[in-house]
């Protein structure tokens, strides 16, 4: 189940929501929990009794880990949750591609292949595992102390708004909420016109922009003509960051809707001037998460050498896109953003400065969208082959021309960059900054909620393509 299915717009969220305003105080969480179990148990039925089970255990080594004061019981507390946390990560989301370089290996040197039931990945994992990890580390950083309840510990990590793909919630982030909350109508009604906004953009922009750029990328790729291929990976690059905003969006209005505050994830990240910059727009929470979890404990910009600085980049970076996927196309992906993160450090920031906003901008978004041909093609001889087709600006012909989804496009432009003018940074900070509106204004964004929401529901229910690109993450 995802939140842009008719099942639950029209089913699953109206009921939670009755129930949840119906109980009193005390049984709140309780409605949530079991509502977040049933909500993961519809799409891995069975993997959802591994999450209790490892969940369960990993609440009493932390238990034990906060109430210990010797440091090798400590540290042997820390170890085993963590040993839990990405053994369950690297078993289900990377054993599989292990296997599969292994046999490959194998049969260079003429060895026998190993005999390997696939495993399928469940829903939601990475996300799982990062948010299990910020709970043990956290508490043994002292930066919170752990939750008194098992209960809630399984509401912080099954949390049916942001399980499935985020954002990261950190614990120390929403550990007083969990426990003592306070729920207000003006949060209630942001968080509603929060996710009709996230909604909107998951169907209405993120949809169309995936079928034309599905289409394309289904087409002959030595057949296209140089207009199409850009065609299709601009759709592909609006594609994925309405898809995932969107859902971000919702994540975080449901949860205000709740009395949660989740991160934000996004701040318009195509208007970044340059690759770092783009990173600190662009799954914000991930970032975070890799910096104060990876990049800091591996020396961060503290290593008396720049060439040290530059490999805990890479590293950091290779991790990110393994992380994305078990598959090479994520490992380049990430090498390639961690190159040129390198590039600005060296030159390319001051560089971009010189060239002014726009150029830094518009080579910067042409950057991560090159880069999204590594995301979207696993075989790197095809990412060779559509780029050559590209570039190759003499090959025309008119039969193979695929328009591009003008309207949508236009919107998703607009939307896209908007925010780097002034009065549409204003707008932005209107619609995600203010923690209230006036009367009339709530009358305005309740009236255009309800609107966005009607659209929507009515998208779905006409058209059955409506994927989710970082569900299977």
């Amino acid at each position: 189940m995802v939140f842009s299915s008719s099942i639950f717009l029209l089913y699953f969220l109206p009921v939670f929501l009755l129930v949840y305003h119906l109980v009193g105080g005390r049984l709140k969480n309780w409605v949530i929990l079991i509502a977040s179990i049933l909500f993961y148990s519809w799409g891995a039925p069975k993997f959802v009794f591994v999450i209790l089970a490892s969940t369960i255990v990993d609440f009493y080594i932390v238990q034990k880990l906060a109430s210990s004061t010797a440091k090798s019981t400590r540290n042997g507390l820390l170890f085993t949750s963590v040993l839990i946390n990405l053994g369950l990560l690297l078993y289900f989301k990377y054993s599989n591609f292990f296997i599969e370089n292994v046999n490959e290996l194998l049969s260079v040197f003429g060895g026998n292949s190993i005999q390997w039931t696939k495993v399928i990945l469940p829903i939601g994992i990475s996300f799982y595992t990062f948010q299990t990890l910020t709970y043990s580390i956290d508490v043994y950083r002292k930066v919170h102390p752990p939750l008194d309840k098992l209960s809630d510990y399984l509401l912080y990590i099954m949390s049916f708004p942001q399980m499935i793909a985020g954002p990261i919630v950190r614990f120390n982030e929403i550990a007083d909420e969990i426990t003592n909350r306070k729920e207000v109508i003006d949060d209630k009604l942001i968080g509603f016109f929060r996710f009709c906004i996230g909604l909107s953009k998951k169907v209405l922009i993120a949809n169309v922009m995936g079928q034309q750029a599905d289409t394309i990328f289904n087409m002959e790729v030595e057949q296209l003509h140089y207009l199409t291929a850009w065609t299709g990976i601009l759709a592909y690059t609006f594609q994925i960051y309405f898809d995932f905003s969107g859902y971000s969006d919702m994540a975080i209005g449901l949860g205000k809707m709740m009395g949660f505050h989740f991160p934000e994830n996004f701040n318009s990240p195509y208007t970044a001037k340059n690759i770092s910059e783009f990173w600190r727009k662009w799954h914000i929470t991930l970032g975070a998460f890799m910096r104060d979890y990876l990049y800091i404990p591996l020396g961060g910009n503290r290593v008396a050498s720049k060439y040290r600085v530059y490999l805990n980049l890479w590293v950091v970076f290779l991790l990110s896109g393994l992380w994305h996927g078990a598959s090479w196309n994520f490992v380049l992906w990430g090498a390639y953003h961690g190159l040129f993160l390198i590039l600005d450090r060296l030159f390319l920031v001051k560089l971009l400065q010189k060239l002014g906003s726009f150029f830094s901008i518009l080579f910067t978004f042409i950057v991560v969208m090159l880069g999204w041909l590594l995301f979207r093609l696993e075989d790197f001889s095809e990412v060779l082959l559509y780029s050559k087709r590209m570039f190759d600006f003499g090959a025309y012909q008119k039969t193979d021309l695929i328009p591009f989804a003008f309207e949508m496009g236009i919107v998703a432009i607009v939307f896209s960059f908007f925010a780097a003018l002034k009065v549409g940074k204003r707008i932005q900070d209107f619609i995600y900054e203010r923690e209230a509106y006036t009367l009339p204004q709530y009358f305005v964004i309740i009236g255009f909620s309800f609107l966005l929401f009607m659209t929507s529901l009515g998208a779905i229910t006409a058209s059955k393509f409506n994927p989710f690109i970082y569900f299977r993450f």
